[in-house]
């Protein structure tokens, strides 16, 4: 049989996405449904004097209205992350208090949508209004609280020394705009209570045990009394790993009402209520000897969070992990200003940190005349300088050097505005890429059936990344079968804990645990191949052979630090005239360890550069001051990357297995095609134009 691992396997979910048999949360079909609309505040602080929802309690078809003042009792959960996990620290409708334009202030439930809809702008509101902070500017910024256990200020030597020393200088600050979670599935839940101790939630998750347990402890509940059922996911990106107020406010109604009740948030609900990215402000302040050896680093992240809850962006965990120097100084504060909570966004921190670190090192290579690519491989980090140890299975050199040569970078014109293209200036940027190599604990059950095919059960769940395909494609070369004779079945609670879909962690989880499983079915059936197992499960007269199996992390974090790495080149054209930006041609080369499905691979590469320029070029959310609402609050408004804005994306991949790792020698790849692809773009821009721009997006006023 040949090798499956490695090759281009086309999607197994693929027929089914596009046939529309793959079923979302809002698409689940359950007798007696009733629909919910949110009501949300229209200012941005202060309290409620009075409302009123006696017009919306008369009007056609509505069943309740749901305000502070009679929501039914919810508890706060344990809230740590690994127990359980609610993406505000405030419960909905808890009190009058106003925190952000578009908080959930009541919830109106109807026999149709329609009427929930209408009846929800029949609710009449008084409130007491303070002036809100929305602006950055007129915020008053502190250290940051420790994010993940980690506490943002790190220095190693003495900066100021080192910089003092060095014959080269920099210093400059680069800014990046609010960005928002704008995934095609809209946020929806439907919570169906069996009876008032028995939950059934049919909602987009990334952890569904995590979300399990979280609704189990907001009711009082034992983990087993709540079943989460999320086969599919229509893009996520970290804004649907946990409950938000409006599922915790929809399974509260539900369960004093007793009717199974959906609630789908509209795009302009989802500006504010299912998290976004900040805004950040970094500046970077680089040191180097005049043959380019860096000597000291000094990286200062600021970002914004909300009143009901903590998150720093946590930008300059890529500074130690990227380029060695002897003197390193890391800080990171936050302001809290009248906005939504900020949250997770594909390469949470590694993204705008790697923006302003890759940006720093063009200006440095320009400054000092040495070549992008040879002033990061001079300069390229042997340890974790924070953790202080050895990377395994490091190939960032060779994604510089392979990148290069296929893009042709050699003969790279070496003075800005010297290319030209039918009367456009023509520029090519570079810019390193990495992430994390981070792995949790899975388990999958593997079911050996009469009929010759494999059945392969996980919790762990697919959010549109081909985690469906990996773990077939995975079963199938440890069983010897063909991919078409595996079934996988994902994303529900009563199936073996497969963990999070999240920090590109899914892929190193899960195939581990789909190998060992698959070893132990054919031990089941004392059999050395499938087909073996096969033969003997006929003649035994059982419907099936099967084995549930578990992998996790050992001990190996403690000796070495894993990290995936990766570079992009691309070329940008620029009309001067009316400042038309167009990215004409890309190449991106990764190192993730072993490869399980080329095809799925880069295609997730190809979305993430896809995202990169999307924020490179277009993506921004401004908030008008006098309301604190986001003056873009739908996909008309709120820009982002289309076909025409995307040239060809040739992804490559180089490296090794990383066994240091786990079993299996795979590192993820859901985020690290972001990271590096706006600085690119940036650099890229200088070599066409002589035009630093230091503040995303990339917007056509400032090439004029």
């Amino acid at each position: 049989m040949n090798k499956v691992i490695g090759t281009d396997v086309s999607r197994k979910d693929g027929r089914a996405k596009v046939t529309g048999t793959a079923t979302y949360a809002a698409e689940h079909q359950i007798p007696g449904l009733v629909h919910g609309y949110l009501v949300t505040a229209s200012i941005a602080n202060g309290q409620i004097k009075s409302i009123d929802t006696s017009a919306a309690e008369k009007a056609s078809g509505v069943i309740d209205v749901f305000t502070h003042k009679n929501l039914p009792k919810v508890f706060m959960p344990t809230n740590d992350f690994m127990t359980s996990k609610i993406y505000e620290a405030r419960l909905p409708l808890s009190d009058d208090k106003i925190h952000y334009a578009g908080q959930i202030i009541g919830l109106v439930v109807a026999d149709t949508f329609e009427r929930a809809r209408d009846a929800a702008h029949l609710v009449k509101v008084e409130y007491a209004t303070q002036k809100p902070v929305v602006e950055a500017a007129k915020a008053t910024f502190k250290e940051a609280p420790p994010q993940m256990g980690e506490e943002p200020k790190f220095e190693k030597g003495n900066f100021a020394t080192g910089v003092a020393g060095a014959t080269t200088k920099l210093t400059a600050t680069y800014k990046t705009s609010t960005e928002m979670h704008a995934p095609m599935e809209p946020h929806a839940i439907i919570a169906h209570w069996q009876d008032a101790n028995s939950l059934t939630v049919y909602e987009p998750s990334q952890w569904v045990f995590a979300t399990q347990r979280t609704y189990a402890e907001l009711f009082g509940l034992p983990s087993e009394r709540v079943r989460v059922v999320t086969p599919f996911l229509g893009g996520a990106f970290g804004c649907k790993a946990f409950p938000w107020p409006h599922g915790i406010l929809c399974a509260a109604a539900a369960r004093k009402l007793q009717r199974p009740l959906r609630v789908v948030l509209s795009r302009r609900q989802m500006t504010a209520n299912s998290g976004h990215r900040s805004e950040t402000e970094q500046t970077v302040r680089l040191g180097a000897t005049a043959d380019g050896i860096l000597t000291a680093i000094a990286h200062e992240a600021k970002s914004c969070t909300s009143p009901v809850e903590v998150f720093a962006e946590p930008c300059t965990g890529v500074t130690p992990v990227m380029y060695t120097a002897p003197n390193l100084q890391l800080t990171q504060e936050l302001a809290v200003l009248n906005i939504g909570t900020p949250t997770f966004m594909r390469g949470p921190g590694e993204n705008p940190g790697m923006w302003a670190l890759e940006s720093a090192m063009d200006e440095l290579a320009w400054m000092l005349k040495i070549d992008p690519v040879e002033l990061r491989l001079k300069n390229e980090a042997k340890e974790h300088q924070r953790k202080g140890q050895p990377f395994s299975a490091k190939h960032f050199a060779d994604c510089l050097r392979v990148g290069a040569e296929q893009f042709g970078w050699k003969d790279r014109p070496k003075q800005p505005r010297s290319l030209t293209r039918d009367g456009q200036l023509v520029g090519w940027g570079m810019a390193g890429s990495t992430f994390p190599g981070l792995r949790g604990k899975a388990s999958v059950k593997v079911r050996l059936l009469p009929d010759g095919t494999a059945h392969v059960l996980t919790a762990g769940n697919d959010m549109g990344t081909g985690a469906y395909t990996v773990v077939a494609a995975t079963a199938a070369d440890a069983l010897g079968l063909p991919v078409k004779k595996i079934q996988v079945e994902m994303g529900d609670s009563l199936l073996p804990d497969g963990g999070l879909a999240g920090g590109s962690m899914m892929t190193a989880s899960l195939v581990p645990a789909v190998m060992v499983a698959c070893e132990q079915v054919l031990k089941t059936a004392n059999a050395k191949t499938a087909q073996e197992a096969f033969a003997t499960l006929g003649k035994s007269g059982r419907a099936a052979f099967e084995a549930t199996a578990s992998s996790a992390p050992g001990d190996e974090a403690k000796k070495w630090a894993f990290q995936s790495w990766g570079t992009h080149f691309c070329e940008v054209s620029v009309d001067e005239e009316i400042g038309r930006l167009r990215i004409t041609r890309w190449v991106s080369v990764m190192d993730i360890g072993r490869v399980i499905n080329s095809k799925t691979a880069a295609s997730q590469v190809r979305g993430g550069v896809i995202m990169g320029i999307g924020q490179a070029l277009m993506e921004e959310c401004h908030l008008d001051p006098n309301v604190g609402y986001p003056v873009v609050y739908d996909l008309a408004t709120y820009h982002l990357a289309s076909h025409a804005d995307i040239p060809r994306i040739e992804v490559f991949f180089v490296g090794e297995p990383d066994l240091n790792f786990n079993p299996a020698g795979v590192r993820g790849v859901g985020e690290i095609g972001i990271t590096g692809v706006s600085a690119a773009i940036a650099n890229a821009v200088y070599h066409a134009t002589g035009k630093r721009i230091r503040d995303l997006p990339i917007t056509p006023d400032k090439l004029l």
